[in-house]
């Protein structure tokens, strides 16, 4: 299994991020480098899980890719965006208690 073995939902992938996902993090050249890696992480991920586990799992801030078991010799390939806005509020930290004696 390589990254070639799943070439038709990378192009698919790619094809959405060029079309639909604004990222300011990512140019489509950045992004088609980016799934590739992730692809490969995935792929090792997978070959290299515990007996009982069923999925092999790669993801950055972007994009997250899983890939499960089946009946059948390829698994089945999850390329997910991962959609979020620099324009949303952070969380302001939690203030530590302080002790007074």
């Amino acid at each position: 299994m390589t990254v070639k073995t799943f070439e038709t939902e990378i192009t698919e992938a790619c094809r959405s991020f060029e079309k639909f996902i604004v990222c300011l993090d990512k140019t489509p050249e950045d992004f088609t480098a980016s799934i590739v890696s992730l692809m490969e992480k995935a792929i090792k991920a997978y070959q290299n899980r515990a007996e009982n586990l069923r999925h092999g799992i790669a993801l950055d801030k972007q994009l997250t890719i899983i890939l499960s078991q089946t009946d059948g010799e390829v698994p089945l390939c999850g390329i997910y965006f991962n959609l979020s806005s620099p324009y949303h509020k952070k969380m302001a930290p939690k203030k530590k208690a302080t002790r007074v004696d």
